[in-house]
């Protein structure tokens, strides 16, 4: 399956303008020979023969040079500054063309939505799946988690096997693994068999988030055209939130089991996003192929598997020896991660990154936004049923005003590029989702959602500021060759911290018997870790005169 979506390929080695092939043309020959001529300066022998030869634009190294001939002779030709080769007889060939901006950007941000879609779906329709499965409460929180599970596992090796193997091909892989996991998410009648299924979308998830980015950096170049772009597709995460709550809230109001439909929607959308990529992308890969990482990979997953677990099941007892050895399997796979990285010639994630201060701020907001915003948000909608009984889809209408304005918001926010640094932007993103917050608080305990409205309003704008920054700064504070790595290591804190984040929440909002001061308590502890998530990226600045760590 996987070469059938294989096209000519795009490298950093060669000019995004296109290369021109240029062939000599010579007598045909009874037997001829082939070879391969490494050095482009090898000089012309004397035999005749036929010549043929890539030249890279300007800024790009030569391609190899491939050459046949009757002799020992090669073909004689110069290149010209525009990545031509010319010789005597010479006919120029074009080069697979270079890839469509627009059509990248439609794409990646189509199947970005789906992803987020099938991502925000169990947020309105967690009281009737928990009614089908007979999931108890303490189970709740793994039909939320299976997904960021897959996704804060496997981003990291995805966007280091779209780097080395091809962003297309990953990307293309991706969009099918989700339409096909989604479908069979909809037919599991178990919390277990629903959870399996949500952790392989989460991870199917991964590999388009991580090469999405990766397209965008090949396709549009660094400057204001990058930074529209991402701040585009950030706009289109905003999207895929809003979207997915809504349909799955409409489709569950048809019948008990909508939620079922919901999932078809989804899997069906997948596909024909899949079908559209075939044709619309370029492939394109770093200009060096390493190995996998797998001894690195599987030390990640496990530790993210183990920490992740810890704190699904901490909200029974944090001090239960479970919790305690899965944390501490956890803390020992980390540091055996880091040893893997430190000894191996390709590493999964280049340890030398986290001396970037831009990275570290780019890491640092996006593990907020996961564990303050996202956690909140991600159990809010079932609070909403539970303490003042609205429908799914009344709840799914509300929960539109904060995830639209997120949308809109993230859509407008490019006009700030080259105004506002992206640092900034994520800092008052945090603060403005402690005031929406905090201007919540007191609203179900007054049984009102009206009360929630400006509270929700602001809260969104915040995120809109958080999801258009936290792209933008993912790729500019790592080389363009790291690209897919940079945007893997930024979208797995952001899942890890949801994942850390819905646990929290929901331990919190159940700690007491009334709900509606449980979510209460929930809202004060969000907003007081969007201030920290506030104060720890302004304090990771580069110092005055310090360049990037190259």
């Amino acid at each position: 399956m996987v070469s059938s979506f294989t096209e000519p390929v795009q490298t950093e080695e060669t000019s995004r303008r296109g290369n021109e092939i240029v062939m000599a043309q010579a007598q045909p020959t009874p037997q001829p020979t082939h070879r391969t001529a490494q050095r482009p300066e090898e000089p012309p022998g004397t035999g005749t023969g036929t010549g043929a030869a890539a030249a890279a634009g300007p800024g790009s190294r030569s391609a190899q040079a491939t050459e046949t001939g009757t002799g020992t002779g090669t073909g004689a030709g110069t290149g010209t500054g525009t990545g031509a080769r010319t010789g005597a007889g010479a006919t120029i060939v074009h080069a697979p063309a270079p890839p469509h901006p627009a059509a990248t950007l439609a794409v990646t941000s189509a199947a970005t939505t789906v992803a987020l879609m099938n991502y925000t779906a169990p947020l309105l329709t967690l009281p009737s799946m928990t009614a089908a499965f007979g999931t108890p409460l303490s189970g709740q929180a793994w039909l939320l988690n299976g997904a960021p599970l897959g996704l804060a596992a496997v981003l990291l090796i995805a966007g280091s096997l779209a780097d080395d193997f091809g962003r297309r091909r990953i990307f293309l892989l991706g969009t099918l693994a989700l339409g096909i996991t989604t479908a069979l998410g909809g037919l599991t009648d178990s919390t277990l068999l629903f959870t399996l299924a949500r952790v392989a979308q989460g991870a199917a998830s991964a590999a388009i988030i991580a090469s999405s980015l990766g397209l965008l950096v090949h396709a549009f170049p660094a400057g204001p055209a990058r930074i529209k772009a991402t701040g585009v597709w950030g706009a289109f995460v905003s999207a895929g939130i809003a979207l997915g709550p809504l349909l799955a809230g409409g489709l569950n109001g048809l019948n008990g089991s909508g939620w079922r439909l919901t999932y078809g929607v989804l899997a069906a959308a997948a596909l024909v996003t899949a079908g559209f990529a075939v044709r619309a992308l370029t492939e394109s890969r770093a200009a060096r192929r390493n190995r996998p990482d797998v001894p690195g990979a599987l030390a990640l997953a496990l530790a993210f598997t183990a920490l992740l677990s810890a704190l699904t099941l901490g909200r029974d007892g944090w001090l239960r020896a479970p919790v305690l050895l899965l944390l501490l399997a956890a803390v020992v796979l980390v540091a055996l991660f880091a040893v893997v990285e430190r000894r191996t010639a390709a590493p999964l994630f280049d340890l030398g990154l986290l001396r970037r201060p831009l990275f570290g701020a780019a890491s640092t907001g996006a593990l907020f936004t996961g564990l303050a915003v996202i956690g909140l948000m991600s159990y809010l909608p079932s609070l909403l049923q539970q303490t003042i009984h609205m429908s799914a889809l009344g709840a799914a209408w509300l929960f539109l005003l904060w995830s639209g304005t997120a949308f809109l918001v993230a859509l407008q926010v490019r006009r700030l590029s080259g105004r506002v640094a992206a640092r900034h932007q994520l800092a008052l993103g945090f603060v403005l989702h402690t005031a929406g917050a905090l201007g919540m608080l007191g609203a179900l305990d007054a049984g009102s959602w009206v009360r929630l409205v400006p509270g929700l309003f602001v809260a969104g704008v915040g995120s809109g500021l958080l999801n258009a920054a936290l792209p933008r700064l993912s790729v500019e504070s790592v080389p363009a060759k790291s690209a897919a790595m940079g945007s893997g290591a930024n979208n797995t804190a952001r899942y890890l911290g949801s994942s850390a984040g819905v646990a929290l929440i929901i331990a919190v909002a159940t700690s007491v018997a009334d709900p509606a001061h449980g979510t209460d308590l929930a809202m004060l502890v969000s907003a007081g870790l969007t201030l920290l998530g506030a104060a720890a990226v302004l304090a990771l600045r580069e110092r005055r005169g310090q360049s990037p760590t190259p």
